[in-house]
């Protein structure tokens, strides 16, 4: 990574070659086979199955601004040429909303046209999260992602915004790929849309039967992929009847290295809906050492036997 990203500086993926093409297996190593095992439903639906037919040629996204000191973000949006939107993350552990607030007006100041939308990942409680929000709502958010861990939480903060006439509108991230019943949180009237993730949802055609199922607006992001698992988000996005808000599909910029010969980048706001062919000699260049392969290798396995299990019960 080109900076510190969910606490994270390293980036670890398994790749799987199939007939459609490339599948990417990679989800965070602190999540356990269960959470896994959608993931890698996913791989292997992109390199057996291959994509729905697109209904567009390309796709806008955001730029991402993480977590860092004010006088770093003009070198991030850099990175990311011109977008006409941008992800701020905020409620950062160890920070302060003085310094959420600073980071998303620095972003305001070097783009006063630009769509922002914020990213709190579930660190706020529910008195945090409207002040911060009602201070926050200043700079002309989008929406504000995931401010509060829990569904009941979300539509509390998205009621007391309402009563404020606090025009911020709330969508829910991990309390759709996380939950057992992703619809909940549409059933619950507790988010104003989703954000959809074909990775932790299980699949390209998985996400599109819960966007047309939750009935609510959806972004699409990703989950810090290569351009194998970033070609899945492009391939969802691409496929969706309705594409309302830039997806969050450009965060290959905050990478220092990829798997691709032509990593899918952005190109004036947005990535072209095309395939990624796979360096053999960058998998050498980036190839993980023999015990962290065997760990993977070894979770594969296990994880394959989860997602087996599972569809026998089902």
């Amino acid at each position: 990574m080109r900076v510190r990203f969910r606490g994270i500086l390293h980036r670890e993926a398994l790749l799987i070659p199939g007939p459609a093409g490339w599948g990417e297996f990679s989800p965070f190593p602190e999540y356990d086979d269960a959470e896994a095992a959608p993931w890698l439903a996913a791989a292997l639906e992109a390199a057996g199955e291959g994509y729905p037919k697109p209904v567009r040629t390309s796709v806008p996204v955001n730029g991402t601004v993480p977590a860092v000191a004010v006088d770093r973000v003009e070198g991030v949006l850099a990175r990311f040429g011109a977008v006409g939107t941008v992800k701020v993350k905020v409620a950062e552990r160890g920070q302060s909303v003085a310094e959420d607030l600073a980071r998303v007006a620095e972003v305001r100041r070097l783009l006063p046209n630009a769509g922002i939308r914020v990213d709190a990942n579930g660190g706020w409680d529910v008195p945090t999260a409207v002040a911060a929000l009602e201070a926050l709502a200043e700079a002309g958010l989008e929406y504000a992602e995931q401010p509060v861990p829990d569904i009941a939480g979300l539509r509390e903060v998205r009621q007391e915004l309402a009563r404020r006439d606090i025009p911020v509108l709330i969508a829910a991230d991990e309390s759709v790929r996380k939950e057992t019943d992703p619809l909940r949180v549409a059933r619950e009237d507790a988010a104003d849309l989703i954000v959809v993730k074909v990775a932790p949802l299980g699949g390209v055609r998985r996400a599109l039967e819960i966007v047309a199922a939750a009935g609510l607006p959806a972004v699409v992001s990703s989950a810090l992929d290569t351009s194998v698992g970033i070609r899945a988000g492009v391939a969802l996005a691409a496929s969706l009847p309705e594409l309302p808000y830039a997806c969050g599909l450009g965060t290959l910029s905050l990478m220092a290295g990829d798997v691709a010969e032509e990593p899918l980048l952005p190109d004036g706001g947005a990535l072209a809906v095309r395939n990624v062919a796979v360096s053999g000699e960058l998998l050498e260049r980036y190839a993980a050492a023999p015990e962290r392969r065997q760990w993977w290798l070894d979770r594969l396995e296990r994880v394959y036997g989860q997602l087996m299990r599972g569809d026998r019960t089902a």
